[in-house]
């Protein structure tokens, strides 16, 4: 990619992959509405759930309905939170951190979670903050490949 392409804040990490400078991750966060959070099983074994999601103050939120997710969470906080997007341009970032649930209404309200449509029909009214650790991001023109 050009460095026009690439925008201001794009590092290459080859001729044809960029990482995303941290403000970049964020600005991608922000534009989507559909991740993947990782959570570890009772296992050990990671567990992959998609979530709808809001950003507030660099922290992700999301809804939950009661089951497996809460009490991997509860037993071990430690996520992984991935979204991307695929068009001409591909890009991923990665939020590596803690999660929480949120038992205080002001925070509750506060993040704009209340506000999170989920595109699952169970109703969702347990609230969890993410919070990051590390975040990472890439990206790159999409191109068929063999």
């Amino acid at each position: 990619m050009s460095e026009q392409d690439a925008g201001p804040f794009a590092r290459p990490l080859s001729s044809d992959l960029e990482g995303l400078r941290l403000e970049e991750c964020w600005d991608a966060l922000r534009s989507a509405s559909l991740g993947r959070l990782a959570v570890l099983g009772p296992d050990g074994a990671p567990d992959i759930f998609p979530m709808n999601y809001t950003v507030s103050e660099e922290r992700i939120f999301v809804r939950s309905a009661p089951g497996a997710k809460l009490v991997d969470l509860a037993r071990d906080p430690r996520v992984a939170f991935e979204v991307d997007s695929v068009g001409d341009i591909v890009w991923s970032v990665v939020v590596r951190g803690t999660a929480a649930r949120l038992d205080a209404d002001d925070e509750i309200e506060a993040s704009g979670v209340l506000d999170l449509r989920s595109a699952s029909p169970t109703g969702k009214q347990d609230f969890i903050r993410i919070s990051p650790r590390e975040i990472t991001g890439r990206r790159f023109r999409s191109a068929l490949r063999r």
